[in-house]
Order: C-alpha cells, then structure tokens, then sequence
C-alpha cells in the first residue's frame, strides 16, 4: 500500500513538474506592461532623430514621438534613459534601457547584443560641406586628400566610416554633435560624412550655406531600426505596431513633421 502512495506521489510531483517547466518565463514584454514603463534609451544629439534641451532636460524629436506613439500602443508611460553613442554598448549590456531609439543603424555588433526591430529607414553615409564646394567631394577618392579636413562625432558609426575609409585626408572628432556643423558653416572644418537623413535636415536647417553631396547616392548601405533587448515577445510587438503605423498613415504624418 506505501509503495503505491509513493508511487501515486512520484507521478504526480512529476506531471506538476512538466507542467511548470511547460509555463512560459514571463517575457520583457510582460515585465514592461507590469512595470507601467518603457525605459528608451537615447543620446539626444542627432537631430532630426532625437535632441536633448539640457536647459528643460526634455528630449525632441523624430523617434521621441515614435517612441510615445509606441508607449501608447503598449499602455505604458515613456521613460527616456539619457546615453551617448561611445558608451550605447555598454549601457545596453547594462540593461539600462529596453530599447535603444534615436537613429541607431544596425550594425552585426549590436546585433549580437540583442534584437533589431523591422528597419523604419534605409539609406548611407554621404557628405555635407558648404555649398560652394560640393562639386568637390563627389567620392571617396576625392575626399581622401591631404589638407582635406573631416570633422566626426566620436563613437558611432560616422566615425568608423570615415576611420575605415580615409587614409590620408585629416580627421578631427568633435564632441559635441548638436554644434557639429557649425564648424564646417565656420570654416574650421571641410566636410562631415554622415547618414544621408541626417544631411537633407542639416542642408534644410543651413539652408544656402551647408548642402547634402548626393544624398540619394549614399557611399554605402545602412538601415535604421529600433534595437531592443533580447527578447522575441517584446520585438514581435514592436515590428506589429511598426508594420500598422506605416500602413495606417501615423509613420508617415511623424516622418512629415520632422524631414519634410
């Protein structure tokens, strides 16, 4: 009779312990919904994608108001995790955010840290210089010149552009990438090869006196997406609400505001 106790017990400890083992971990998608908050990260120094006023402490832009239209899909508030772009790694690996927004390209090395959301733009690096001497820097070959003087921010992908590309031309980083292009309008600097988004807003906001180079023509092929934890629940969410705003129209109306 004991024996068939424990036999009886064993069977059922055992189905209690496949069924547990067959519940799913809560997801960090399930954790962000409980927490009430989507932590974004941001270095709120690319413009039109994100800017940081340190004055009100309060982030603008393109992805902030993706990043809001995603929290309100989710029912969460939005929390913004200020980073920069020499320490986006590290804070990712921190888990200091759960989702990298604000123009990041995908790069294989950020891939292997986590996931990329469905691509929201597709385009390259490309030149911006004053006007008067776009006919200059057509290509690389141009532009790789002695006395040629690139200017780049420090730590992002612009700067391994111009790293793995330029070989006799100088290259100076610049810290501040809010005031970037000020210094080729000002003469200190001849050109700075960057996102081709990113030129088309700086010709408008510098209009007659920086222009794009070619901005349909990128030098190479970059996309730009939301980088998220690791987390299949929570990127499954984020490509389905990217896939409905860009079918819907509300993609389009926040890219209007900000690039048109």
């Amino acid at each position: 009779m004991t024996v068939r106790i424990l036999a009886a017990s064993a069977v059922m400890v055992l189905a209690n312990l496949s069924a547990y083992a067959q519940q799913p971990a809560p997801s960090r998608l399930d954790e962000i919904i409980k927490r009430g908050t989507l932590r974004v990260g941001m270095t709120g120094d690319y413009k039109p994608f994100t800017y940081l006023d340190k004055t009100t402490q309060q982030f603008s832009g393109f992805d902030v108001d993706m990043a809001e239209a995603l929290g309100k899909a989710l029912g969460v508030k939005v929390e913004y995790v200020a980073t920069a772009w020499p320490k986006l790694m590290k804070d990712f690996e921190a888990d200091q955010f759960d989702i990298a927004m604000g123009g990041v390209s995908v790069t294989l090395d950020r891939q292997r840290k986590g996931f990329f959301s469905m691509p929201i733009m597709r385009e390259g690096k490309t030149p911006i210089a004053r006007c008067a001497d776009v006919g200059k820097y057509q290509s690389i070959a141009d532009i790789d010149k002695k006395g040629t003087r690139i200017i780049v921010n420090p730590g992002g992908t612009n700067e391994r552009f111009a790293r793995a590309n330029i070989k006799e031309a100088d290259i100076t980083v610049f810290p501040d990438n809010t005031e970037i292009f000020h210094e080729i309008a000002k003469g200190n600097a001849d050109l700075m090869m960057t996102d081709a988004s990113e030129t088309r807003y700086q010709q408008k906001q510098n209009s007659g006196v920086l222009c794009a180079v070619h901005p349909d023509k990128p030098f190479d092929f970059s996309e730009k997406a939301y980088w998220l934890q690791r987390d299949m629940a929570l990127k499954a969410f984020v490509d389905q609400w990217l896939h409905i705003s860009m079918e819907d129209g509300s993609y389009k109306r926040i890219y209007a505001a900000w690039f048109d």
